[in-house]
């Protein structure tokens, strides 16, 4: 048993091995601390250059937080729509809020929802269905012509990458695609609610205000994507630069700043919204295309760290202890009855 574990234990780190390498990014640097209670579950976040725009996860009616700069709420955004499950915001170029209504930790929704939300709070609901059964997805990402993306939230790190087949329709529902699939590897960057597989756990997502960067995150760190025409789908079956986020109690936001600058935020009441400065500068911009394929792994699109390992060779590797531990205890029960 245990030659067999290990054998299979080397052929995975094999396969999942392939990683992107930590940045020389400035450390997270704290700007100021949301205090607010009503806005204890911060889960989306962007930028429109003057003030933050926040969500919280989950909800029973449509509200969105406009945030001044030391991170106190000068208004709400409302409307009676009740959401089932909201992750994650973005922001196109008119100033449309975008409310990802995608999350499904029980994978029991037959559809998902887009909440396309206007400043004053009108809200128009876009419907979809998945190709292949339910998914749990916190990342949303707008490319530049209004195109969402979807990237799913998976515990192996293997998430897909969906889009509509279709104009949005409202209400819907309008079905998605599958148009490709990304790896994540296990790093050493510390925080979030669930060591070790939480750094493969994508938890929110976001474009740079031109278009030219695409970033997720994970509980513990960001990916950025070069995508110079714009193209996210091209963007993701990139090499990344990763750049760790430690100590995030629950990570799960992430915006850029017009300047180039990244934020993130934590769920939690008095966590932080911190910022990496220049971020976008250490996007070196891609000359050649390529995107992730359709049902595969991404290839040099994969996110991770070198010093890492798959989540799936991770989890054998448990599974191989656990089953060494077991042989041993047999084995030594058999010999004190004899």
């Amino acid at each position: 048993m245990l030659r067999r574990c290990a054998s299979l234990f080397l052929v995975l780190s094999g396969l999942f091995l392939l990683a992107a390498p930590a940045s020389a990014a400035e450390a997270p640097v704290d700007v100021c601390k949301v205090k607010d209670k009503d806005l204890d579950e911060l889960s989306g976040l962007v930028s429109d250059g003057q003030h933050w725009y926040a969500i919280n996860d989950g909800g029973k009616k449509v509200q969105v937080f406009v945030l001044d700069r030391d991170c106190s709420v000068r208004q709400v955004i409302t409307n009676s729509t009740d959401p089932y499950d909201v992750e994650d915001l973005a922001r196109s170029s008119d100033g449309t809020l975008w409310l990802s209504d995608t999350g499904d930790n029980d994978k029991k929704r037959d559809t998902v929802a887009l909440l396309a939300v206007t400043p004053q709070g009108k809200t128009t609901v876009y419907r979809l269905t998945y190709p292949d059964g339910a998914h749990d997805t916190e990342a949303l990402l707008l490319d530049r012509d209004g195109t969402p993306y979807l990237v799913t939230k998976t515990p192996f790190g293997d998430s897909g990458v969906y889009r509509p087949k279709a104009a949005l329709a409202s209400p819907g529902p309008t079905p998605l695609e599958k148009v490709g699939s990304l790896n994540f590897r296990t790093t050493d960057t510390q925080g979030g609610p669930v060591p070790g597989f939480g750094t493969v756990l994508v938890t929110g997502g976001a474009t740079s205000t031109d278009g030219t960067v695409v970033a997720l995150r994970t509980y513990t760190d960001a990916y950025l994507y070069s995508a110079p025409d714009g193209d996210v789908l091209a963007a993701l079956g990139r090499t990344p630069v990763r750049i760790p986020l430690p100590n995030e109690k629950q990570g799960e936001a992430i915006a850029f700043e017009p300047d180039g600058t990244l934020l993130s935020a934590s769920e939690g009441t008095g966590e932080p919204i911190r910022a990496v400065h220049g971020a976008t500068a250490l996007v070196t911009p891609a000359t050649t295309e390529a995107a992730p394929a359709a049902g595969g792994e991404a290839g040099s699109g994969s996110g991770g760290s070198s010093e890492g390992m798959g989540a799936v060779p991770a989890l054998v590797l448990a599974v191989c202890v656990a089953g060494a531990a077991a042989f041993v205890w047999t084995k030594l029960r058999s010999r004190f009855r004899k």
